[in-house]
């Protein structure tokens, strides 16, 4: 009983610094927009650590300072004070992970009726809809995620309709309100899907039936929306004139057409990928990552050519006759030529909790095809080519000067599937330490009904 009413004192104490914001400032704030804070921190000093930089740098002996919320030093045998100096001979040290693929919150735990946000069936466009305003912050799978390492993720809504709506990146900390947890300055995510999905949806509702009417159910919204932000650049313009009626569906792909809002595209098959490619080029919008992409090894120059990031499972296949045709070196194919991206997500309220793992089976796949993949490189997929994917790369996803101080402390080396995250900070605020139940934040609602161990 101790251990909980100290979890829940924790969880208090995390809740009110991040729901503390500017609003005794008086300033007004845009509708929706973060209210996150980093929490209070203490500096700290890890030594002697393995520290994998996700630059593609592996320092042995290495050290790491973190200081109001931000890195501050890296290297070797750092000398430097510190409230808190952490001896980690023996462990490692890398990003805190990235999920670029997650629906925790809008399909909650528990997977009952009540807590699936995740896909609005109104019909096969539905860009109106924000999976942030469905985002329920008393999801336990946010604390599970946590105790495997995952600092921020990208939160998309489900993959029944062409244009599925906007997806949001969160930090991965305690709140009440979403808004507390929304990753300042991150831009919005546009969710579209191809293939199977949208035609199965919606082929007893009018349509589209097949791959033919996905295309053009895609084209015709992209007209309205090019026609839609003419209208808005026009009354913005010099000459002035009347602005069309507000059409939050059109709102959010004008946001994808002005380069604010980036693309992620549900899709299997190697020919629908360059299909989707061939449609942004005619519309002049960007493709920013092709999310599950099975056949992805098989256009894996052509998706390095056009700078898209291939979002992948290390192993899911053959669940769907457009997910059949897949091979487990699919990463490392993807990964290879000058340019390439690859991410590994989860798409799993299960897999979120062990993201290191599924890299860690991608990178065996890789090597044992003869593709030279080392650990230094290999965490880029979790950590830095997620976070270049989501448009946070320049606060998060690396650890250099000055980026948040968002990391992880592995209890040896994060490939192996007997290792364990013993210590995660985000914002340089320890927020979990598996060695500590007072520091295993858990949500009001796990408190209560799921148990603690004395």
């Amino acid at each position: 009983m101790a251990l909980r009413t100290a979890a829940v004192v924790l969880a208090a104490a995390l809740l009110a610094a991040c729901g503390s914001d500017d609003e005794a400032s008086g300033e007004a704030r845009a509708a929706f927009a973060s209210s996150y804070q980093a929490l209070p921190s203490k500096s700290t000093l890890i030594e002697n650590a393995t520290i994998l930089t996700g630059t593609g740098e592996r320092i042995d002996g290495g050290s790491i300072l973190l200081r109001d919320g931000k890195i501050d030093k890296i290297g070797q045998h750092l000398r430097a004070k510190a409230d808190v100096t952490i001896d980690a001979e023996g462990r490692w040290v890398t990003p805190g992970l990235i999920d670029a693929h997650s629906h925790l919150g809008v399909y909650a735990s528990p997977g009952v009726g009540p807590t699936a946000d995740g896909n609005e069936i109104a019909g096969p466009n539905t860009a109106q809809v924000w999976a942030e305003h469905a985002v329920w912050p008393q999801d336990p799978g946010f604390d599970t995620a946590l105790a495997g390492g995952v600092t921020s993720m990208l939160i998309l809504p489900g993959s029944a309709n062409l244009f599925g709506g906007r997806g949001t990146t969160f930090k991965n900390v305690p709140a009440t309100t979403y808004q507390a947890m929304k990753f300042p300055g991150a831009p919005h995510a546009l969710k579209m899907a191809c293939g199977e999905n949208p035609k199965r949806v919606y082929g007893s509702q009018g349509g589209p039936y097949s791959r033919m009417g996905n295309m053009a159910g895609y084209r015709e919204a992209w007209i309205k929306a090019k026609d839609y932000l003419k209208k808005l650049e026009a009354a913005e313009g010099e000459d002035g004139g009347e602005p069309p009626t507000r059409d939050l569906q059109l709102e959010t792909l004008a946001g994808v057409l002005k380069g604010e809002i980036l693309v992620h595209n549900h899709c299997y098959r190697a020919d629908e990928m360059a299909n989707m490619l061939d449609l942004a080029s005619e519309f002049g919008y960007k493709v920013t990552a092709f999310h599950h992409g099975v056949e992805a090894y098989k256009i894996a120059d052509l998706l390095a050519e056009n700078n898209v990031c291939g979002a992948l499972w290390a192993d899911w296949w053959g669940f769907k006759l457009e997910a059949y045709d897949s091979v487990r070196e699919n990463i490392a194919i993807v990964d290879a030529p000058e340019g390439g991206c690859a991410i590994v997500h989860s798409d799993s309220q299960y897999d979120i909790q062990r993201l290191n793992q599924e890299a860690a089976k991608a990178m065996a796949s890789g090597q044992r095809a003869g593709f030279d993949i080392t650990p230094e490189h290999a965490i880029k997929w979790v950590t830095a080519n997620p976070a270049k994917s989501m448009g946070i790369l320049e606060q998060t996803g690396t650890l250099e000067i000055g980026k948040m101080a968002d990391v992880v402390i592995w209890s040896g080396d994060p490939f192996s599937v007997y290792t364990l995250a013993d210590q995660v900070f985000i914002d340089g605020a320890l927020l979990y330490d598996r060695m500590n139940p007072e520091r295993q934040p858990k949500r009001d609602f796990a408190v209560g009904i799921v148990e603690v161990s004395q």
